[in-house]
């Protein structure tokens, strides 16, 4: 196939609007099912760069949950602990810990499953059939992938009344070196971001504090490739294999942090004793108790705890988690990793991360106040890697 007609471009106004290899020569994709649209296959090459990426650099499989144009998360094969699994709705699948996709899925569909809602998926490796399992049940637009097999794309091929957008691309495909772009008629040319991210990007370590755990290690450098995919400005917390806060696309690098650091703060916050107990109604979906678990933790739009209210998604009035619990449940967890794009212009940013648990940190330097970040860091004693490379993308 060497072109492929969309049905309109970013917005429906936008048209006409098509996919093709600017050589003439066949696009590298195969569609199996569904009519991706524009915004599909920003989402869906963007996605698949990363978890190719980050397979060959932990040599585990990866999967990562895309979202206008930005990851919500990704993670790598482990199995997931008992609580996790509770937290991320899937500790009814007893085969999971067979499927290293399916647990890499589980993790990156679970982390932020409130963005998530509506998503495109990324799997750097075949997929099976308990990962065709988890993704029929959820909401989502889309999954790339190397291949499918014949059980796992029947699965897929059922979803949303048959119209599921499944696309299988070559893993053998290397784009060209250079890539262009149009803004308002003007032509942009640049060479691909080819950086291979990996531990060699760890070896500056400018802290007192040099002590940097293997776990930490891919930790970091999934950090650092979701943020290589990610929307800048931004900044990525992971912890045991997965991406737990990305914030990204702010003007302001606090605000980056401040973001990644409250979905962090969530994620660890959904496996509250208090929460994985919520008596949920059985006629509430799951998309609905992602919107009342984020509403119990954070307090958003309403009281989901108050009279008049709980009666719509529990069976029973539950107690609120107060501050004091949160605060001293989220003190439990150490160990953090963080990745930025850009140079921490201000120790502020070291503070906040400082407060979601963060002890590694992955991040290009080059500020004029470095000395005053590494003091910081020095001050808590963790550990912080220049890795010399910012990692914009736009």
């Amino acid at each position: 196939m060497k072109e492929f007609e969309l049905k309109y471009g970013c917005n429906p106004n936008q048209k006409p609007a098509s996919i093709y290899m600017h050589d003439g020569s066949d696009l590298p994709i195969t569609i199996l099912n569904g009519r991706p649209g524009y915004i599909n296959f920003l989402d869906a090459l963007n996605s698949w760069q990363l978890v190719r990426e980050l397979k060959e650099a932990t040599g585990m499989c990866a999967v990562t949950s895309f979202k206008h144009v930005s990851p919500t998360s990704a993670a790598v094969g482990k199995i997931l602990p008992d609580t996790l699994k509770k937290a991320c709705f899937v500790d009814d699948i007893p085969e999971l810990d067979d499927s290293p996709l399916a647990c890499a899925y589980a993790r990156a569909r679970g982390t932020d499953r409130m963005c998530s809602f509506g998503d495109w998926v990324a799997l750097s490796d075949i997929c099976d059939v308990t990962t065709a399992k988890l993704i029929a049940r959820e909401v989502s637009d889309g999954v790339i992938a190397p291949g499918y097999t014949d059980e796992a794309l029947a699965i897929l091929k059922t979803k949303r009344k048959g119209s599921y957008n499944v696309v299988a691309i070559d893993p053998d495909f290397v784009p060209d070196t250079r890539e262009h772009k149009q803004v308002y008629g003007i032509t942009f040319e640049q060479g691909r971001n080819n950086f291979k991210i990996g531990e060699h990007l760890l070896e500056n370590i400018v802290t007192a504090n040099k002590e940097l755990p293997e776990s930490a290690k891919i930790d970091l450098i999934i950090s650092l490739i979701t943020l290589k995919y990610t929307q800048s400005n931004s900044v990525c917390f992971a912890y045991d294999g997965q991406a737990i806060g990305v914030g990204a696309g702010q003007q302001s690098r606090i605000h980056c942090t401040r973001l990644a650091g409250t979905k962090a703060d969530t994620w660890f916050l959904r496996q509250h004793p208090k929460v994985l107990a919520l008596p949920f109604r059985d006629d509430l979906g799951r998309p609905n108790r992602d919107n009342v678990i984020d509403g119990y933790i954070n307090g958003n739009e309403e009281d989901v705890c108050a009279d008049g209210i709980w009666q719509n998604y529990f069976t029973m009035q539950p107690q609120p988690l107060t501050g004091e619990e949160k605060k001293s449940f989220l003190a439990s967890f150490d160990g953090v990793a963080l990745g930025s794009d850009a140079f921490f212009p201000f120790s502020d940013n070291i503070k906040r991360a400082k407060a979601s648990g963060v002890k590694y940190i992955a991040e290009p330097g080059g500020s004029i106040r470095d000395d005053q970040v590494i003091a910081q860091c020095d001050q808590w004693g963790m550990v912080m890697a220049f890795t010399g490379m910012r990692l914009f993308h736009h």
